[in-house]
């Protein structure tokens, strides 16, 4: 038996440009319907969202079922919350708050087995098909994918330190709190923000890096999409029920009592 191939690093990294969803409702059933749809991938948010470590597998083995690749944010750039995230069978991680290439070069090495990094071993775990891939030792380290969080202006003026730093596959734009560092605090859609969003973007291609970002709407994926981004999260999960909850019942017509 052998660990499966990371076919979301694969694609990224061959210049395909992928559309995915983010994830917070926690509940494997949901997962299971989305990795259905036929989204290249899906985020499992641990940051925002109310799931600890533990949580996040069943969510994992849900979204399998489906077509979708699974990606896992940790809380934290955190070397214990990485190894558990990947023992667990997440082969990519999105970091959050990268604001410096010392930053980036701490997750590399909490994603990577020695000499290449710091991650501890375990015998038997989800990731190593509770130690029935006897290939898992040798290729754990090639098939993670580490994509870093670039969230404030300071990170934002950093960019090309960060993303030159080797064993980091890709960027991924927070326009939220980007927008709060620029002083648009809740105004991702501000001309400044998204002026920086686009340079943002200019300078991750000059740099040859994949970038990604956040979208909570049809038109700025769309709009994100267009300009060129790599890997474009369109919505999140909540997002959607809210609005089509909202939207069911504002278009009902009631009787008069």
């Amino acid at each position: 038996m052998q660990i499966p191939p990371n076919n979301f690093k694969r694609r990224l990294l061959a210049g395909e440009q992928l559309v995915g969803i983010w994830m917070s409702s926690v509940s494997p059933l949901l997962s299971e319907m989305i990795s259905l749809v036929g989204y290249d991938w899906m985020l499992f948010d641990t940051e925002h969202a109310p799931v600890d470590v533990a949580g996040v597998m069943p969510l994992l083995q849900a979204a399998a079922t489906g077509v979708s690749a699974s990606v896992v944010r940790p809380a934290w750039n955190d070397k214990v919350l990485i190894k558990r995230h990947l023992d667990q069978g997440a082969q990519t991680l999105l970091v959050p708050f990268v604001e410096t290439a010392e930053e980036a070069v701490a997750a590399v090495a909490a994603m990577r087995y020695p000499p290449a990094g710091i991650r501890g071993v375990a015998g038997s775990t989800r990731a190593s098909r509770f130690g029935l891939a006897s290939d898992y030792l040798r290729r754990a380290n090639e098939e993670v994918c580490l994509l870093v969080q670039i969230e404030t202006g300071t990170a934002l003026a950093r960019l090309e330190d960060i993303a030159a730093v080797d064993g980091v596959d890709g960027v991924f734009i927070g326009p939220s709190d980007l927008a709060a560092s620029l002083g648009h605090l809740g105004n991702p859609g501000h001309a400044d923000v998204q002026a920086a969003l686009l340079d943002a973007l200019t300078r991750l291609k000059a740099a040859g890096k994949p970038a990604g970002i956040l979208a909570t709407n049809q038109a700025d994926a769309q709009r994100y999409l267009d300009w060129g981004y790599d890997f474009v999260a369109a919505s999140v999960d909540t997002g959607l029920l809210m609005q089509a909850a909202r939207g069911l019942l504002a278009n009902l017509n009631r009787r008069e009592a």
